[in-house]
């Protein structure tokens, strides 16, 4: 079996400023599935989606409580094009109200960054070059 799209659903307090946190990075929307109620971030055009909703709503799709930004359920992890990328959606991350969980860390082949959203969601943001992975 092959997926040929992904929506990745979150809990969000607040939908106008979670909307302006993620194009401040650079995001953009998709209006078609957003509203007062949710906001659609395209990760990648045609194939990669956050679906942020507000908590009543994210509710009526699930019959279990919602994480109140006290556990860790799921950490997000994304690739970008360059180191310089991912520090600076770090940086701008953290410039917009999120905050730094974790110091960076290079493995030669891979780096990484990390950065809660305004709702702690924990995004691990990574470049990697696996022309550089280490043979065994």
């Amino acid at each position: 079996m092959k997926i040929n799209q992904i929506y990745v659903n979150l809990p969000i307090k607040d939908v106008q400023k979670t909307r302006e946190f993620w194009t401040k990075l650079g995001f953009s929307i998709n209006e078609q599935f957003s509203d007062e109620k949710a906001i659609c971030v395209v990760m990648k055009e045609d194939y990669i989606y956050a679906m942020f909703l507000n908590e009543e709503f994210f509710q009526t799709f699930t019959n279990r409580p919602v994480a109140k930004g006290d556990t860790t359920q799921t950490l997000l992890a994304i690739g970008v094009n360059s180191r310089e990328e991912v520090d600076n959606m770090v940086k701008t991350a953290i410039e917009n109200g999120g905050s730094k969980y974790s110091e960076p860390q290079d493995h030669g082949w891979m780096y990484q960054n990390a950065f809660s959203d305004l709702n702690g969601h924990q995004w691990e943001v990574m470049f990697a070059d696996v022309s550089q992975f280490p043979a065994e």
